[in-house]
């Protein structure tokens, strides 16, 4: 078992459900902290915290038929496998709440939702590298794989370290913001600024002859990172809106990179830890294709394994503890996170009933089915790159693997529909493969450019 399947088990088989305490005290237990640590977080005395736990481990020992206390608590439960009857029962709690609460996959996953699957070996790799002195930390991968998830709890382990946090979503400026260097870095010190309730100051740090890196890199070190006490992690969300102006952006990660190397050798410059998070999904421009974000620990999110899947469809009320639902599903959506979810909000419908999957997959690749208007953003966005487009179209024509233009290669990998093994090209998944097919064989003059223009039109 999970610790998170242990608190569904306990939330499903107690009348009263598990109180904010009682999860935290599981949790924390599972990480081995100490009643005392355990105390402190919660703001209870010590006693009230152990009288709980001892509770706890009376209802876990009656569930494994064995002795359960604080310090076999993980490993007992690591290796017990859920009964027959402990497994229907947490379905049918999981049916019951997702048809009152059934969440529609957009945006983040709240902290607080049953349907979040942890990425535990990269979400601590995240929390390791966040704590390290002058740390920068790449989260790579395309729209819907679940960065703003990952991004919503490492946030919240910085507040909880006492950092302090600021979030800066790129696609929020302006277009006149990207006017010029000099406009820009004036607009990134600004909203630091507020964002960390200091009153801007520019004008006593900016200085035109010395240039406007160098003013943007004085006015953190000397103001911004001087007036904080605790380090100060920056979260650079949609990186990639930087990209259409190519100047702008490869100033910015020169930047990056020199506050890195300070870190090295100036003591305050350890305070800021920066997060660049970007979708490869926006064409990245030629001249910035040679891994322009090289600076620091990249992190590319994977999709869900079938473990995972299966995982997800019990948090759904869903018996996929076979795998052969799981299987049909992967083989036509792989294990993107948000076409996964998509499936289960529709197969689980909000009076509990579950829908019929067989027929979801069969029309998945059609414009009847749950997954069209998502894929005719791609549509649009390969009509627009039409030397893209016609690569894609290769490689879904194609029975084999495909061996195209590096460049473009990296565009569609970047994308999201396709794999790239080596410099052999593959559909991510048979639902592209499919639907692009079909609308492909539609669009006779794609290589002239009509591709685009049905669909904006049709």
């Amino acid at each position: 078992m999970t610790i998170d399947e242990v608190v569904l088990l306990l939330k499903a088989s107690q009348a009263t459900g598990l109180t904010t305490l009682q999860e935290l005290i599981l949790r924390s237990s599972w990480e081995g902290k100490t009643y005392t640590n355990i105390a402190s977080e919660a703001h209870y005395c010590e006693e009230h915290v152990k009288k709980v736990a001892t509770h706890l481990w009376e209802v876990l020992s009656n569930f494994c038929k064995e002795p359960i206390n604080k310090s076999t608590f993980r490993q007992t439960l690591e290796n017990y496998r859920l009964s027959k009857a402990h497994q229907q029962l947490v379905k049918e709690f999981n049916k019951a709440a997702t048809a009152i609460s059934l969440e529609f996959p957009s945006g983040p996953v709240s902290l607080n939702s049953r349907l979040y699957i942890p990425r535990p070996s990269i979400e601590e790799l995240a929390y390791a590298e966040m704590s390290e002195l002058g740390s920068v930390i790449c989260i790579k991968a395309p729209k819907k794989m679940g960065k703003s998830s990952l991004i919503l709890r490492l946030l919240v382990r910085a507040n909880n370290q006492g950092f302090h946090t600021v979030t800066l979503d790129f696609q929020q400026a302006d277009k006149a913001v990207f006017a010029s260097l000099d406009k820009f870095l004036c607009w990134f010190c600004t909203k630091v600024s507020r964002e960390l309730q200091l009153e801007p100051k520019l004008n006593d740090y900016w200085d035109e002859d010395m240039g406007s890196k160098v003013s943007c890199s004085i006015y953190f070190q000397e103001y911004l990172l001087s007036a904080l006490s605790s380090p100060l992690v920056l979260v650079l969300n949609e990186v990639d809106w930087v990209f259409e102006y190519q100047e702008i952006a490869g100033e910015l990660l020169s930047l990056i990179r020199t506050w890195r190397e300070q870190a090295k050798s100036v003591e305050i410059w350890q305070k800021l830890r920066l997060i660049l998070v970007y979708s490869t999904e926006i064409l990245v421009p030629r001249k910035l294709t040679q891994s322009p974000f090289n600076i620091g620990l990249t992190i590319n999110l994977p999709p869900f394994t079938k473990e995972q899947v299966q995982d997800l469809a019990l948090r759904h009320g869903l018996d996929w503890t076979d795998g052969k639902d799981a299987e049909s599903l992967m083989a036509m959506v792989g294990g993107y996170p948000y076409l996964v979810r998509l499936a289960f909000y529709h197969l689980v419908g909000k009076g509990g009933l579950e829908g019929d999957l067989e027929q979801l997959l069969q029309q998945a690749p059609t414009e009847t089915g749950i997954y069209n208007e998502y894929l005719r953003q791609f549509v649009l966005a390969l009509g627009d790159e039409l030397e893209v487009g016609n690569a894609f179209y290769e490689v879904i024509n194609a029975t084999n693997s495909v061996n195209l233009e590096p460049v473009l290669a990296y565009k569609l990998q970047s994308m999201g529909l396709i794999n790239l093994e080596g410099d052999r090209c593959t559909p991510v998944c048979e639902l592209y493969r499919l639907y692009f097919r079909q609308y492909l064989k539609k669009t006779e003059n794609f290589n002239s450019g009509c591709f685009n223009c049905e669909f904006r039109c049709g």
